[in-house]
């Protein structure tokens, strides 16, 4: 069987940081998040990265990675585009970005033949999520059996504002039942709420919410393709409308009878959702490090 690859969901990266040379350096060597991830993934057994991007700033990511990567791990790209896979939509003249990251899987078309793991760029996610893809993909990913790695609400939050997080809903058997998206998560006195309209639902601090991190079969990238098709001749006139990976997920339970293993993980998330965030992160960062889970630098 194809050995499994690790595919980085990094088209959004530039209108996020402006220029990919401004990514911020979390590690006490001038680490980005990413690497964290590409380290762990290294760890875990993964021979190949896949890295989905914007054409214009490839450059930059060769730049950035391959020296570091080069005997590490085999680094391809996929270029995300707004009219990827849209060839019988007349796309608004107003709308300006792709359509999510379930449309970026689907640019994984023809790259990517066997199992694979996705994630965020940038979010930390720590060694154990990848040890434990790395392990499904290697051992029971199917056509018909999926998975996620599921974080803990509590140790995804921030202190610096609201954040959005999908709930994952699992059966007896730990299968995912649904993934429902939250939004406006935050921290009011000892509880944890969500806006629900003009209402604060309150949320267990250990629910189940996922991170985009997933585990896949090639199958999913066609089951993209076929749900791209009804998503577009329903949302293409909104110019804010988004393909995402968790909702063709909840598709593929619900419509295709498919199966999604939940899998936990007692990991702390990182991540700057707000500028505030930066210097919690670097400083958790450094905590790892001092607790020898990571070098101080990590591709001396």
């Amino acid at each position: 069987m194809t050995k499994p690859t690790l595919v980085i969901l990094a088209a959004g990266m530039a209108s996020r940081y402006g220029s990919l040379k401004q990514i911020e350096s979390f590690g006490p060597s001038g680490e980005t998040i990413i690497e964290y991830s590409l380290y762990d993934a290294i760890r875990a057994g993964f021979k190949k990265v896949v890295f989905i991007i914007r054409e214009e700033f490839v450059q930059d990511f060769k730049e950035i990675f391959e020296s570091k990567l080069e005997g590490k791990l085999e680094v391809e790209y996929v270029f995300q585009t707004l009219d990827a896979f849209t060839e019988n939509f007349s796309i608004p003249s107003n709308r300006t970005k792709p359509f999510g990251t379930a449309q970026a899987i689907l640019c994984c078309k023809g790259k990517v033949d066997g199992p694979f793991a996705v994630i965020n760029a940038d979010d930390f996610y720590g060694a154990e999520a990848f040890e434990k893809a790395y392990t499904f993909l290697d051992t029971k990913v199917a056509d018909n059996v999926y998975a996620s790695i599921a974080y803990k609400l509590k140790n995804t939050l921030s202190d610096n504002g609201s954040v959005s997080r999908g709930q994952i809903f699992t059966n007896a058997n730990g299968e995912m039942t649904g993934i429902e998206e939250r939004l406006k998560i935050y921290k009011q006195d000892d509880k944890i709420v969500y806006e629900d309209g003009s209402n604060l639902v309150e949320l267990a601090p250990d629910a189940k919410v996922s991170m985009n991190f997933f585990c896949f079969a090639p199958s999913f990238i066609d089951l993209c393709e076929r749900e791209f098709q009804p998503f577009l001749e329903k949302n293409i006139e909104d110019i804010k409308s988004e393909f995402l990976m968790p909702k063709v997920a909840d598709t593929f339970i619900k419509a295709n009878n498919g199966v999604i293993d939940v899998i936990s993980t007692d990991a702390k998330w990182f991540g700057v959702t707000y500028k505030e965030d930066a210097p919690i992160v670097k400083g958790e960062i450094d905590k790892l490090v001092a607790q020898k889970a990571y070098p101080e630098n990590l591709w001396a």
